[in-house]
């Protein structure tokens, strides 16, 4: 069974919404800090969002506050990613990360 398991990604277009989903199991996840990192092609994985276990408390990359939401179903076991007002420099893999596990990855493409 894979801990993380991302979903949601595809192509939209500059200025769109998407929703990253990632389905957590094998873990107590209500416990822990949840955390979504995007990888830009060519370029380093980086920190996008953050929250904490109760979900009353998030963080954010300055390249994304105010246009994403991070947020969390502890009933469901369930973390997730509001994109708005995307950009093309948003384009991406991104990962949903929790309890030292990563997922695989869901690919964000931004694009006319």
């Amino acid at each position: 069974q894979v801990p993380l398991v991302e979903s949601g990604g595809g192509l939209v277009q500059p200025g769109g919404s998407l929703r990253l989903s990632c389905a957590a199991s094998g873990f107590n996840f209500k416990m822990y800090y949840m955390s979504w990192y995007r990888q830009p092609p060519g370029q380093e994985r980086e920190f996008v969002a953050g929250i904490s276990s109760s979900g009353g408390a998030t963080n954010y990359a300055d390249s994304v506050k105010g246009r994403f939401t991070i947020s969390r179903d502890n009933a469901k076991n369930m973390l997730y990613l509001e994109m708005n007002s995307l950009k093309s420099e948003d384009a991406a893999v991104y990962y949903c990360r929790g309890a030292a596990f990563w997922g695989q990855g869901t690919q964000v493409t931004v694009s006319s």
